[in-house]
């Protein structure tokens, strides 16, 4: 039904070991049965899964079920909590079989009601920036018995898998989750291969195995503890003091360079490198006066050098983009720099002049401190450089933690923002579509009405999806005449582990999300 070889490599993983030694993996009982540490500067936003189209990501998966998933090595939806499938030729109704016997981990029935329930809960409750923007082409849906659920569609609609496979869509306790509002007491019940015992914010996740599991995941421990960092430097500091045995999300350019070399304080610890889909961006909100002319947008699109932007801050850790469809995506093209070419301070005055614009205009930059790692930092106080060093630009840089500057950007209150964004799935419809629209990820409507109403709707027809190449080039073709946003560059993700951690190259799904149960501590070196 879908195309597995043009996807293949977003989910492409490659060991780098640190050590001179290979440990072999003993599959005694006891190693299998020991305790995982895993840090992260990414901490969730929201327990719920109706309000999270973000980060929180990592620790659904790992307690929820969906009902089709991403099994490790696998690009399209394979079956989780159900065996699912289209029964039409136009990809309008997709049904779903339920595993026979499902249960929540406090015992309640896990049935077709529960998932109708679990979907519906998220349009009814519509949070803004949250995943009911992934469901535009759900019409209703329809319960068979206790285990049939039938999605209809008012469109066709080829990703509906792939959303249905995305942790936003985890299935709840309708017992447990108010069906108008989110569950606000700090607590999480789910299906998934892990039970979450205790949740402190920003400080810990302890999840224990949950006995009552029917999944596809292989569970390798005993239970994982997730230990939330502020900074990277103290995730790395704990990683060689052991007080944790793996990290994801957050190593700085720096670290990773640091982990690479022969050194003494990297003697067992090993460097996992995935071929990461992620992205990095600015977002113009054209209803801000400073941005709102095109030609302050082209010229700042012509002055971005991403190149030395990648060099100075990322160091190899990262790749310059110049399309919001990265490489190793379907449809991936260099319109920005088709369009822009190198770097130019002539031709950007140009562009500004010819707008009547002649004095410096001043910009005011917004970025999350604490989300996408230390570097953030450094990163705009690059671009805020090179926009400065041509004259034309005068830029303010103002940094806030995620919630504060989540909840700014959702109210339009920035003129320019960075934002970074890991696929919901391995497909081109991820990397547009998020983005266009009234209503969007980003908070700041960006309408595009052949984008919306034609390329997207003749695109999701095809369930073959190597074949919707056309469609995207075009729709790239338009978001770089709007200039509504900026790509900057496409990162790799890493996994530092001790070299006593097992399964690190098979613990990132497509989605760029941290299956736990992948990890496990070798008995023996």
């Amino acid at each position: 039904m879908f195309n597995r070889t043009s996807l293949q490599a977003a989910a492409a993983l490659v060991s780098i070991s640190l050590v001179t030694g290979c440990g072999v993996f003993s599959d005694s009982e006891s190693a299998g049965d020991q305790r995982i540490v895993v840090g992260t500067t990414s901490s969730p936003t929201t327990l719920d899964p109706a309000a999270a189209w973000d980060n929180s990501w990592e620790l659904f998966r790992n307690v929820f079920q969906t009902l089709v998933s991403f099994p490790t090595g696998s690009t399209t939806p394979q079956p989780d909590a159900a065996d699912c499938k289209f029964t039409d030729t136009s990809s309008r109704v997709f049904e779903c079989k339920l595993v026979e016997g499902l249960t929540f981990s406090n015992g309640h029935k896990l049935d077709a009601k529960a998932v109708q329930y679990s979907i519906e809960r998220i349009r009814t409750i519509n949070y803004k920036g949250g995943p009911n923007g992934m469901l535009g082409s759900l019409d209703k849906i329809e319960t068979v018995g206790d285990r049939t659920v039938v999605f209809r569609l008012n469109k066709s609609d080829a990703t509906f898998p792939f959303v249905l496979a995305t942790p936003a869509m985890s299935l709840v306790d309708p017992a447990e989750y108010p069906a108008d509002q989110l569950r606000a007491d700090g607590k999480l019940v789910g299906s998934g291969p892990y039970v979450l015992d205790s949740y402190t914010e920003r400080e810990s996740a302890e999840m224990t195995k949950n006995p009552s599991y029917k999944g596809f995941a292989d569970r390798k421990n005993g239970g994982v503890t997730i230990r939330y960092f502020d900074s990277s430097d103290a995730m790395v500091a704990a990683l060689r003091k052991k007080e944790i045995d793996a990290t994801y999300r957050g190593l700085t350019a720096e670290e990773v360079v640091a982990l690479q070399e022969d050194k003494p304080e990297n003697k067992g610890l090993q460097l996992v490198e995935s071929t990461g889909a992620d992205i990095r961006y600015l977002v113009f909100n054209t209803q801000d006066e400073s941005v709102a002319k095109l030609p302050v947008r082209k010229a700042i699109a012509q002055l971005v050098d991403r190149d030395e932007l990648v060099n100075k801050v990322y160091q190899g850790t990262a790749e310059p983009l110049y399309s919001m469809v990265p490489k190793g995506i379907a449809a991936h093209t260099t319109k920005f720099f088709d369009r822009f070419g190198s770097p130019s301070e002539e031709k950007a005055k140009k562009i500004l002049r010819n707008a009547g614009i002649t004095e410096p205009v001043s910009l005011d930059f917004w970025y999350t401190t604490d989300r996408y790692g230390s570097s953030t930092a450094a990163e705009f106080a690059e671009l805020k450089r090179q926009l400065e060093e041509s004259g034309l630009f005068k830029v303010t840089l103002h940094g806030k933690p995620w919630k504060e500057f989540q909840a700014g950007y959702q109210k339009g209150e920035y003129p320019v923002f960075g934002r970074g964004w890991f696929p919901d799935f391995p497909d081109p419809d991820n990397f547009v579509a998020p983005f266009v629209g009234k209503e969007n990820v980003l908070g700041t409507p960006y309408e595009s009405s052949r984008i919306t109403n034609e390329l997207l709707p003749k695109a999701r027809r095809e369930s073959d999806r190597g074949t919707v190449t056309d469609e995207f080039v075009e729709a790239q073709e338009i978001m770089v005449q709007d200039v509504r946003l900026l790509p900057l560059w496409q990162g790799k993700l890493y996994i530092a582990a001790g070299e006593d951690i097992g399964g690190s190259e098979r613990a990132l799904d497509p989605q760029t999300v941290m299956q736990m149960w992948e990890l496990s501590r070798r008995a023996s070196w």
